[in-house]
């Protein structure tokens, strides 16, 4: 076992004897090492503006009881209509912004994108994507992502789907980040959300090893107070009507009613519609109205009536032949409670509104008959607080002096210290940008003028070309947490791609028109690459200003020198054994997708994933300098297409070379022997300057280089690497993000540090 290794687990043992002795002192549970580590924090690196990553000489080594945590969002359904795209809408019609009436910006009331994602337009389930989340987030130093349930939506199905596939990744050894919820931040939907978590994932068990814990218990983004008012709320969940089937619900009307019905989600899209009808009895019993609503508006209450006022007794309400995305809202109980799919009963109910007669509102008719006693509450109540690690959440952006136990999760510069219970320092946010009016001095929507974006700071918007990449607004937010340098840092965001699109809100009216929290590229707040076109849009730059730093703020792990040590190019790879350092990438990254976008766009189709690099391995002498890489499974043909490139940053300098990279092999590559390729002129052409032997065998392959044709005359040196296979397709960085395999992930390269010898 290496040194390196071996001093990885002397720190792993003395963490975990630390934990043991002393946990409550200690305070914080951290995620476990996992059993593959990649070493991702060793990792170097340069984002399309030159900033390099910052390796241990900067930030030094790691630090204890420093977490991070993401604000993850999960709104993206693949039903309805769009994607509307404000960057496109507005590249088209300029004029659209002043007139929120504008038919360039489609129906009211939907959900608009700021820009398109480097993933495309996609839904929130797609597994491909919530696994390339894991790893991004992962590599990144991100400890805990905290799911956005504030408007009382948990969406099950996006996060069931993220979390099989996060556990499914953990099984393989990998590292993922785990997982909390912010509830609402107030309010009856506060304590209901909460029941909700609580009942469908932690009483359950569900997803257990992914649950983050802060002082010992699974942390929640919630009032205590929810505990008490959850005992008495439903556990609301939505269910949609899919096309050719049918919900319904029976209810017992105690007086005579003039109409009945529910409330209805369309998750935010537009040109929802659906038939409601009346039956006397039950399923089956006779029909005495029905009425096809269309453009119903999400979440709104919708009741039928004959016109005359009906007797108390049994009823059954159906709803039919959906049009767009719609479904019914309703209580999961336990109890048989009378709703219905196809015809077929479940447990449960859904919400009902019974317009009785002589009344001027519908009430809501709860059919479950089951309550607690109030032993049984006490003891439900006692137990939800006994359960998690609470923190209140703060929804207002400039709050200089937060109560003890709560937290923010979004404030302006410069941001204040979240305290403890105790009064002890214990989070501090960290955003891109704000939907903040300092003029007003309170929230605003990111479309109005005065917003602070993505290039605000030090109290004024940088207007210079691309000042938009230079993440101004990130960095000086960045800068005053490293000040406080407090045990959590609570960072917005990561995929917030969308905003409602509303004609008023809190206030404001248009024009112009009205995006809340997201609008423009500037005007954004996301982290998620994005898409770039050209010269426009920002690419990875945020993801990477994101990993240097974290890195600041937790520090790294120092990277070994490599082993010298000569290698025949026989192909037993015995010799390769004791050669350290182990350079490793994430196993199962090689996965294809197949999944649906929002609305039009899609479907996202990606079968690129072939061999699925695990490892590799440097070593040299005075003549050569060698490399191995190990695959999961058996090594295609060499004869296939874009096949297990190796890229070489020859000076560790990014600005010469493709990407930084001045050499590459395998591009012409035969049965013994394979090309080293040099640069030409920073784009992707490449010169044959060498032929190299190589060998393959199973899953492991190995290559000698001599260091004259990579003009290492001298020592020591730093080579910075990549392996890539079935990568390229457009010569930019977004093949390594992708396509194929890269080891390592995206931009990242492996560090070589060799010493000694001349060669000979």
């Amino acid at each position: 076992m290496s040194q390196w290794i071996s001093r990885q687990r002397q720190l792993l043992c003395s963490a975990l004897c630390l934990m043991l002795l002393a946990p409550w002192q200690a305070g914080r549970a951290q995620p476990p090492a996992p059993a593959w580590d990649t070493y991702s924090d060793t990792w170097v690196g340069a984002d399309a503006l030159g900033r390099k990553l910052p390796v241990y000489e900067s930030t030094g080594p790691p630090r204890r009881n420093k977490t991070l945590g993401m604000f993850y969002f999960q709104t993206s359904d693949s039903r309805g209509d769009g994607p509307y795209d404000n960057t496109q809408i507005l590249k088209a019609h300029p004029e659209a912004m002043l007139d929120a009436h504008n038919p360039a910006w489609g129906p009211p009331d939907t959900s608009h994108y700021w820009g398109e994602p480097l993933f495309g337009y996609y839904v929130s389930d797609d597994e491909w994507v919530v696994r390339k989340h894991a790893y991004m987030l992962a590599n990144a130093g991100v400890d805990v992502v905290i799911f956005d349930n504030s408007n009382a939506v948990t969406y099950d199905k996006a996060r069931n789907t993220l979390c099989k596939v996060w556990e499914d990744i953990r099984h393989h050894g990998g590292k993922t980040p785990q997982i909390a919820f912010l509830c609402p931040f107030g309010g009856s939907i506060g304590p209901s959300t909460l029941k909700e978590l609580y009942d469908t994932v932690y009483a359950k068990g569900l997803y257990s090893d992914l649950w983050f814990r802060w002082d010992g218990k699974p942390l929640v983004l919630g009032s205590e107070s929810y505990a008490e008012g959850a005992q008495d709320a439903p556990t609301r969940q939505p269910s949609r009507l899919e096309s050719g089937s049918t919900l319904g619900q029976t209810f017992t009307a105690g007086q005579p009613f003039t109409e009945a019905g529910g409330d209805f989600p369309t998750w935010s899209s537009s040109g929802s519609g659906m038939t409601l009808s009346l039956y006397e009895g039950g399923p089956g019993g006779r029909r005495l109205a029905s009425h096809q609503f269309v453009n119903v508006k999400d979440n709104a209450s919708l009741l039928i009536g004959t016109g005359k006022t009906l007797p108390a007794g049994k009823y059954y309400l159906e709803m039919s032949n959906p049009v767009g995305t719609i479904g019914w809202w309703g209580n999961s109980t336990g109890n048989d409670s009378g709703a219905f799919e196809e015809g077929t009963a479940l447990t449960g109910d859904r919400t009902l509104r019974v317009h009785f007669a002589g009344k001027t509102q519908a009430e809501l008719l709860d059919q479950s008959t089951k309550k607690l006693t109030p032993g049984a509450a006490a003891e439900a109540v006692r137990n939800m607080r006994e359960f998690f690690t609470f923190r209140s959440p703060i929804p207002e952006y400039n709050n200089p002096a937060p109560q003890p136990g709560s937290w923010g999760w979004l404030q302006i510069h410069p941001q204040a210290p979240q305290l403890s219970p105790s009064g002890n320092v214990e989070q501090i946010t960290v955003g891109v940008a704000q939907n903040y009016n300092a003029s007003a001095n309170r929230t605003a929507p990111m479309s109005f003028p005065g917003a602070f974006g993505r290039s605000y700071h030090a109290g004024k918007e940088e207007t210079g070309p691309g000042a938009v990449r230079q993440g101004y607004n990130f960095a000086e937010q960045w800068t005053r947490a490293l000040q406080v340098d407090p045990p959590f840092v609570f960072v917005t965001g990561w995929n917030e791609w969308t905003a409602g699109f509303y004609q008023s809100w809190a206030g404001y009216n248009a024009p112009p028109a009205i995006f809340v929290d997201e609008f423009t590229e500037e005007y954004s707040r996301d982290i998620e690459p994005m898409k770039n076109d050209g010269n426009t849009g920002h690419g990875d730059d945020y993801y990477y200003q994101l990993v240097s730093s974290v890195r600041h703020y937790k520090g790294v792990r120092p990277l070994p020198p490599v082993t010298p040590r000569p290698i025949a190019m026989n192909g037993r790879f015995s010799e390769w054994k004791n050669v350290q350092p182990e350079f490793r990438d994430a196993i199962g990254d090689t996965a294809h997708r197949n999944s649906p976008g929002v609305g039009k766009a899609g479907p996202y189709i990606n079968t690129s994933g072939r061999n699925d690099i695990a490892a590799a391995k440097v070593s040299y002498d005075a003549k050569n300098v060698y490399f191995y890489v190990r695959t999961q499974e058996k090594l295609t043909p060499h004869t296939d297409p874009d096949w297990m490139l190796l890229y070489i940053n020859v000076d560790a300098n990014y600005q010469t070379g493709w990407l930084g990279y001045d050499f590459v092999v395998n591009r012409k590559v035969g049965e013994a022997v394979t090309s080293l390729e040099k640069n030409i002129g920073g784009t992707y052409q490449w010169q044959k300057v060498a032929t190299l032997q190589y060998r393959m065998k199973g899953a492991e392959m190995e290559i000698a280089v001599p260091r004259a044709a990579l003009g290492l005359t001298h020592l020591p040196a730093a080579i910075d690497f990549k392996w890539a296979d079935h990568c390229f397709s457009q010569g930019d960085w977004t093949d390594f993000t992708l396509r194929g395999d890269a080891a390592p992930d995206d931009r990242f390269n492996y560090r070589a540090k060799l010493q000694g010898s001349r060669p000979r």
